[in-house]
């Protein structure tokens, strides 16, 4: 792939773009970055051009829902044994209020220091549906909801509900406990 030279007005840009980093609370101060020396040049079918800075590995990531387990743990669950504390129900909201329903419910469970949530998201749409439809949103956004969520460093980790509870309409997440 050719590259090109930045300009002129892509420098002062690059030079903008670098004036406005800060470094989080409680991390070092890098080097400044510099202007990558080239770009590609524009792909001939969308015009645009893309700009590939390799990204180095945050040196302290933020705590995401995890997958922290053990065997009793994963047996209780897929058995079906284990009573959920708390019951967060999502049928019917908006994906903002299922987002905020999630989010309320989450930071109460923390407060109450409760170990397993139910989360019933209600069940995907079959595979071999064929007509357009916007179903099964809310149960596609909550991986991420999770993750980005203020509270993702108390979760320990999200399975699949028993039928008992719920089946492929729900989910447990079990949170982690305070020391």
């Amino acid at each position: 792939m050719a590259a090109r030279r930045l300009g002129a007005d892509e420098e002062a840009l690059w030079a903008r773009v670098r004036a406005t980093v800060r470094a989080m609370p409680g991390r070092k101060v890098a080097a400044p970055a510099t202007a990558p020396e080239r770009l590609p040049l524009p792909a001939p079918a969308t015009g645009m051009m893309a700009l590939t800075t390799p990204t180095p590995p945050p040196s302290h990531a933020r705590r995401e829902p995890g997958q922290t387990l053990d065997g009793g743990w994963d047996r209780r669950l897929a058995g079906g044994v284990v009573a959920p504390d708390r019951t967060i129900d999502l049928h019917g909201h908006t994906l903002a209020s299922a987002h905020a329903a999630l989010e309320m419910g989450l930071a109460q469970a923390v407060a109450r220091q409760d170990r397993v949530i139910l989360l019933v998201t209600g069940k995907p749409p079959r595979p071999e549906s064929q007509r357009p439809h916007g179903r099964g949103a809310i149960r596609a956004s909550i991986a991420d909801w999770l993750r980005l969520s203020a509270h993702a460093g108390s979760i320990a980790a999200v399975r699949n509900a028993h039928p008992r509870h719920g089946g492929a309409g729900a989910l447990y997440i079990v949170l982690r406990r305070r020391r």
